[in-house]
């Protein structure tokens, strides 16, 4: 029943209102300042909890009135006062709907070739293309890390990039004729994108003992050494397994900087991995696995069309789609997402509601 949110709304929201007039609150600022979020983030719903409770006490009276007076106007009254309060009650859930924890973070993005050898490797770069194209139109900033052989490593940095951008990872699948086919076949090859929050060195703690770092000199095509300094670096992580290497700056420090980058995103979604797994409402709001094995989309050529099969949506212009205009399926994406929360919310408290 909403009538329960509401008033767990309120309660909640006096309860805060309390501890930010406490002395010792204010006197912790970093206590005062979590607290201040919290109050902040549960105003909205708060206000809409007060709407509720004026709609429902207008329809109760109306409500009260009709049952000896058939009154046409404190009918039309009440018909409008249960139409608003239905509206009202999906805009709760909707306030109360809880954020992915990693949604503000900047990412950073791993496209590869998969299937398909070097026509795989092609399709690659497209996808890195069309991905930073896209951020280039939604305002955020790119940086290339890393890019070597069909293989490209980018971050994208801005306000909420990771909400924007988290719903690319899994395998995408494109059929065309490559330009290397002679007898005009239709060829049909995979590359995976891996969107990682970036993690900030306070989230991830990584222990010098747990690394071994390698250093060697970058090459370049065909294995031909390009630096004539031992300036590549690559990064084991002992406890995991996980490998980074990182060639494209002519300073040591430089590609081991980024290359810690990378692994503290990876390190991160690991442990994000884990915790969803863990979860069983975590998975069931995903749309999507967003696993690398998981084909959530096709780019056809031949018939000019791009399917998303995680929302069943179809759009034409494959070229304008793989320039950067992704605003429909982000769109799609983002409302079955809100959606499969907002089925959630009986058996889930919202962020705010819960205590530090």
């Amino acid at each position: 029943m909403v009538e329960k949110l509401v008033e767990q709304i309120e309660g909640r929201f006096a309860e805060l209102a309390e501890q930010m007039a406490d002395p010792a609150v204010i006197a912790d600022r970093e206590r005062y300042a979590q607290v201040g979020r919290q109050w902040h983030g549960l105003e909205h719903a708060h206000e809409l909890a007060q709407e509720w409770r004026r709609a429902a006490s207008d329809a109760a009276g109306a409500r009260e009135i009709l049952v000896d007076d058939e009154d046409s106007e404190l009918r039309q009254m009440l018909t409008a006062s249960e139409g608003r309060l239905a509206e009202l009650e999906e805009e709760i859930r909707l306030a109360m709907v809880q954020p992915d924890p990693y949604d503000d973070k900047n990412v950073i993005v791993e496209t590869r070739g998969g299937a398909g050898g070097e026509e795989a490797g092609l399709f690659a770069g497209d996808l890195y293309r069309m991905l930073t194209r896209y951020a280039e139109r939604r305002g955020f900033t790119t940086e290339e890390l890393s890019v070597a052989d069909g293989d490209y490593t980018f971050a994208i940095k801005g306000a909420g990039a990771y909400s924007v951008f988290k719903h690319e990872g899994g395998t995408h699948r494109v059929q065309r004729v490559p330009e290397t086919e002679s007898q005009g076949r239709i060829h049909t090859s995979t590359a995976t994108v891996a969107v990682l929050p970036e993690a900030e060195e306070v989230e991830v703690q990584v222990n010098d003992g747990d690394l071994q770092i390698d250093v060697y000199r970058s090459s370049g095509p065909g294995g031909q050494s390009v630096n004539t300094t031992d300036s590549a670096v690559r990064i084991t992580h002992k406890p995991t397994g996980l490998v980074v290497s990182m060639q494209d700056e002519k300073s040591q420090l430089q590609n081991r900087d980024k290359a810690m980058r990378v692994l503290r995103a990876r390190l991160l979604e690991r442990e994000q991995a884990a915790r969803q797994a863990e979860e069983a409402q975590s998975r069931r709001s995903q749309v999507g696995t967003g696993e690398r094995s998981e084909k959530i989309r096709t780019y056809n050529f031949p018939q000019d069309r791009v399917t998303d099969h995680r929302v069943k949506l179809t759009k034409g212009e494959v070229a304008r789609v793989l320039a950067g205009e992704l605003d429909d399926f982000t769109n799609a994406l983002e409302a079955e997402e809100k959606r499969v929360r907002l089925e959630e919310m009986p058996t889930r408290d919202g962020p705010s509601m819960a205590r530090p």
